[in-house]
């Protein structure tokens, strides 16, 4: 019975424990606690007792310049690395550049000793050092991030292409911390069932939320640094895929503002150029659900690039989800958005180049008739975008292949700019592409020139018979006016 309490009396930690501040980076100044107790993350077995070496330093209440480590012996240096991370926890306020300009000073060295430290390898930092090492970047880049401005003054957010970035004024002591957070995670020689207990799914998920930052400059930190995370630790995978999903998920819905799509989707075409064959049902589904509704969002242009590779990866992995993809497009193609639509011509190039016949066979009825409206636009880019298919020569393997189904479809528009179309490179690239189908198939194009004929005589018909109307109409209009007039008079 005493056993049965003794062990009852010792719980594992829940996970809520892991929620303790003390758990993310250092005390501010100032605050003291009664002793120094180490909180443990529930997924994490509980640490060894440290050797004398890599006794936690008691707490600081100021910043002094410590010794370098060259000037310390070897055993004291573990030591000495816990009291410089403690220097490095301390917050400045950079709004103000004289304020604690020595103090910063102190830090900025002390971050750059750290760095230089963890990259020269001399001696292997304990796993107290590595915790507490962890504990002190989150501490300092995982903050609250600066409202956008549309969000300070209340007016409707402006073309992101257009606002001027914020820039962080702390990121002297920033650009150093995520350097040190790259030597941690990046060389082949850490070891990864010890970095796991630090670099665990709250650190990753704060990770991604920091992509919302303004700052160009740390976004390609976090790019960096998420893509090694994901390659060197495998049980973070697909909490970093669902993550990437969300913000997504957030921003095509809810938003259509985040500033790091664009890195987010580097990261992912990476990710999807290593999937394995055949594909899980799971990256189609993030195709379907995730990938293709980011064509909807106005913003498109900023992160277009990254996209479009990303879709194209998809396609050239598995060649049957080209008629997923084309037809994905078609459902979110722009209507009143010509820069959006040159946009979709081009990816849609690149989907088209990685197509196999029998997909294309599947998709290309509502393709070409898109195609088709595209060719008589009256904005001069997106008909000349979409006569630079026919420059593609796959693309044209294809049409010359369904030709009998395509031509009919587009002839009309191909005929109504060498007739009118305003802009003479329209003119000359849809006369071109006449002759293109004329040389292909002469009765394929006789049977297509005498349809549209005859249809334009049908409408020049119908057109004549409803002005006969109106002529009527504008007659029978007159003499009612006239005998109104006649009757007036006599009565």
């Amino acid at each position: 019975m005493f056993k049965k309490i003794m062990k009852s009396g010792s719980r594992k930690p829940s996970r809520n424990d892991s929620n303790d501040p003390s758990t993310f980076g250092f005390d501010p100044p100032g605050h003291h606690h009664a002793s120094n107790i180490v909180v443990n993350h529930s997924s994490r077995p509980t640490p060894q007792p440290s050797s004398p070496a890599t006794k936690q330093p008691p707490p600081m209440h100021s910043i002094e310049p410590l010794p370098l480590f060259r000037d310390v012996p070897l055993p004291e240096r573990q030591t000495l690395f816990l009291r410089k991370l403690q220097i490095c926890s301390f917050h400045f306020d950079f709004t103000d550049t004289l304020k604690n300009a020595r103090e910063k000073e102190i830090k900025r060295q002390t971050l750059l000793e750290l760095v230089d430290f963890i990259q020269s390898g001399t001696a292997k930092i304990s796993e107290l050092c590595q915790e507490e090492m962890v504990k002190m970047i989150s501490f300092n880049i995982f903050r609250c991030l600066p409202p956008a401005s549309h969000e300070n003054t209340g007016q409707e957010p402006a073309d992101p292409e257009e606002d001027e970035p914020y820039l962080e004024p702390a990121w002297p002591h920033l650009q150093l911390v995520y350097e040190l957070l790259i030597r941690y995670v990046v060389p082949s020689d850490t070891d990864t069932k010890v970095a796991k207990r630090y670099i665990d799914h709250a650190f990753v998920f704060k990770l991604l939320e920091l992509f919302e930052t303004e700052d160009p400059r740390e976004r390609e930190y976090l790019k960096t640094i998420l893509h090694r995370i994901y390659g060197k630790f495998m049980v973070h995978r697909p909490f970093i895929r669902k993550g990437i999903n969300n913000i997504f998920y957030r921003f095509v819905y809810e938003t259509e503002r985040h500033c790091g799509i664009g890195e987010l989707l580097e990261i992912l075409g990476s990710i999807i150029n290593g999937f394995a064959l055949p594909m899980k049902e799971e990256h189609k589904l993030f195709l379907i659900r995730a990938l293709i509704p980011l064509h909807k969002p106005k913003p498109i242009a900023m992160y277009h690039q990254q996209l479009s590779y990303c879709i194209v990866q998809f396609v050239e992995k598995d060649y049957r989800l080209a008629d997923t993809v084309i037809r994905g497009l078609l459902k979110f193609w722009p209507v009143t958005n010509c820069t959006k639509e040159v946009l979709f011509l081009g990816e849609l190039e690149e989907v088209l180049e990685a197509t196999q016949p029998v997909e294309f066979q599947r998709c290309m009825v509502p393709l070409f008739q898109q195609v088709s409206r595209c060719l008589s636009s009256s904005h001069f880019q997106v008909a000349e975008r979409s006569l630079f298919l026919w420059n593609n020569e796959h693309i044209v393997v294809l049409i010359a292949q369904n030709r009998g189904v395509i031509l009919p479809i587009i002839f009309a528009s191909l005929e109504k700019n060498t007739e009118s179309h305003w802009n003479q490179a329209v003119h000359g690239l849809s006369s071109n592409i006449k002759r293109m189908f004329m040389e292909m198939d002469p009765e394929l194009f006789e049977e297509c020139q005498q349809e549209y004929e005859e249809k334009q005589a049908k409408l020049k018909e119908v057109e004549e018979q409803r002005q006969s109307r109106w002529r009527r109409l504008d007659e029978a209009v007159e003499e009612l006016e006239r005998v109104g007039e006649d009757h007036m008079i006599t009565s």
